[in-house]
């Protein structure tokens, strides 16, 4: 896939990009597999902001995607790649010979017309789903359960691929892409390969207009305000922050503070950190 420039005709067209979608196949989504996605522009139950920054974007359904792969054994063939304006990855429409149909996420070289199976003992191909007992060390894998059953949590965002390291008794060490190195069970499933659209992250916006079709607001800078609404605010003139560490609006640390949940049971998985 390729990154693509259109001629330049003003400020705005300068320095936006688009990814050359050859491999998509299908414009319209399978009926049976969407749902309506609400606007909630950040706000919960009782209409306040919880989540700042958020609102107006284009309307757009929810596609159903198979996290868990938990037709077994029952081959599909790919149909059509699909555009999922939900996530930064493509997605693929798989029929099954039984005639039911699902979407799955479209890893790097699967083309239409290929066959792919979720089994214990399945070929080490993209697109299948096997336990990570059964997966060769070495080798890329993507949406990768925490806990069998559960369902694809991790490594499903375009372009992502955690490695399988090594396996000691009922676990498996995987490689992930930020660089840390966790247990996870050997029956956990896995899909083999690396996610798709990996030239995803290349794309240039190049204009406000992109971000807000996206849902994402306009944000102001700390700097830039007054005393009264933000500890980084007042000053004459163009001041820095003044104090020794960033603040967010409310006054708490914003750079160096953790914010990871304090599980034990997945805290206790971590074998290599990601921090250096």
């Amino acid at each position: 896939m390729a990154i693509k420039k259109i001629k330049p005709t003003s400020n705005a067209s300068r320095h936006i990009s688009y990814i050359d979608n050859k491999e998509i196949t299908k414009k319209d989504p399978e009926k049976s597999l969407v749902k309506i996605l609400k606007k909630h522009s950040g706000r919960n139950n009782m209409g306040r902001v919880t989540v700042r920054h958020q609102g107006g974007r284009q309307k757009r359904y929810y596609r159903l995607i198979d996290f868990k792969r938990d037709k077994k054994d029952i081959e599909a063939k790919v149909v059509a790649i699909e555009y999922d304006p939900n996530r930064t990855a493509n997605i693929a429409l798989l029929y099954y010979t039984d005639g039911e149909k699902r979407y799955i996420l479209a890893p790097e070289g699967l083309k239409i017309g290929d066959k792919v199976v979720s089994k214990e003992n399945a070929d080490v191909k993209p697109g299948n789903a096997m336990p990570l007992k059964n997966i060769p060390l070495g080798m890329p894998i993507h949406n990768i359960e925490l806990r069998p059953g559960k369902g694809g949590q991790i490594i499903r965002s375009a372009g992502s691929a955690a490695m399988l390291q090594s396996k000691e008794g009922l676990y498996a060490h995987v490689l992930l892409p930020s660089s840390e190195v966790r247990q996870i069970s050997v029956n956990c499933y896995a899909t083999i390969g690396q996610v798709g659209n990996v030239d995803w992250q290349n794309v240039s916006l190049g204009k406000a207009g992109r971000k807000r079709l996206m849902g994402i607001r306009p944000s102001v800078r700390g700097v830039a305000m007054a005393p009264n609404s933000h500890p980084h605010g007042g000053g004459e003139g163009r001041s820095g922050i003044g104090m020794s560490s960033p603040k967010s609006p409310w006054g708490k640390k914003t750079l160096g503070l953790k914010t990871r949940k304090k599980y034990k049971y997945f805290n206790n998985m971590i074998i290599k950190r990601r921090s250096k």
